[in-house]
């Protein structure tokens, strides 16, 4: 299934609803292609909503990075919602928080475009923290290293 993307607007925030894989080839150009459309519709405040994204891979990481920059270079911001750890490798994931402000609520995303607003950040690295205990105490013996016979 191919990546789609629905779109959507709150107060002049554009919100793009991301569907299927986001990796390197016509997945990529879908999504280049929609956040173009919305430079050329001179709207620089985006949210891109990886929620429905099946797979994230470095390819696509490096593209919302730079079109992270063009959103900022045009007086704007590119944020992230619904950020997951499965989305790509740990350190993809955590590249991703370090340029973008990542939310885990809509309303939170926007209104982190307002800075009159109070809004609380989505820490990846507290809710990577968070998993890995929650597994580690669900699952104790999985991290018992076996040793050589």
């Amino acid at each position: 299934m191919p990546l789609e993307i629905k779109s959507h607007e709150t107060e002049g925030v554009v919100i793009l609803d991301l569907s299927g894989p986001l990796t390197l080839g016509p997945d990529d150009a879908t999504l280049r292609q929609a956040l173009q459309s919305t430079l050329d519709a001179c709207k620089t405040n985006v949210v891109l909503n990886l929620n429905d994204v099946s797979k994230l891979d470095t390819a696509a990481v490096g593209t919302l990075t730079l079109w992270a920059r063009r959103y900022q270079n045009a007086g704007g911001r590119l944020a992230l919602l619904n950020v997951l750890p499965a989305h790509a490798a740990l350190h993809d994931v955590l590249k991703l928080d370090t340029i973008f402000g990542a939310y885990d609520d809509e309303l939170d995303a926007v209104n982190s475009f307002f800075p009159d607003r109070a809004v609380p950040h989505y820490d990846l690295l507290e809710f990577l923290k968070e998993e890995s205990e929650r597994k580690a105490s669900v699952h104790p013996d999985r991290d018992t290293e076996i040793e050589p016979a």
